[in-house]
């Protein structure tokens, strides 16, 4: 169950970090959305983590939670925001996943 609110809290970062970016593209209420949006799912993904790091290390709760964060983040940015794919960024991003893989499988 850890592990699943521990995605749900990642998620919610790539969302909060989505929303920040829309609200720069936006002026008035608009904006104001985004960033309800983003204190809405930073709140959320916080209460989440704090919860998993009762029972699980939180070197590995931080880690993979921080790494969803920064894959999902990449990934929206190349799909929904259109930043660059580049080989590079590609390249680091599968180390950074299966770093985050390995990090599951040695969590005690």
């Amino acid at each position: 169950m850890n592990w699943i609110l521990l995605i749900i809290a990642g998620l919610c970062e790539v969302a909060f970090a989505s929303c920040l970016s829309k609200a720069k593209e936006v002026t008035g209420f608009e904006a104001y959305l985004w960033y309800g949006g983003f204190f809405i799912t930073m709140t959320l993904s916080m209460v989440l983590l704090i919860k998993v790091v009762q029972t699980m290390p939180i070197g590995t709760a931080y880690a993979v939670w921080t790494g969803i964060g920064a894959v999902g983040t990449v990934l929206a940015g190349i799909l929904i925001f259109k930043d660059p794919a580049t080989f590079w960024r590609l390249f680091f991003l599968s180390t950074l996943v299966i770093s985050i893989v390995g990090l599951k499988f040695v969590a005690e």
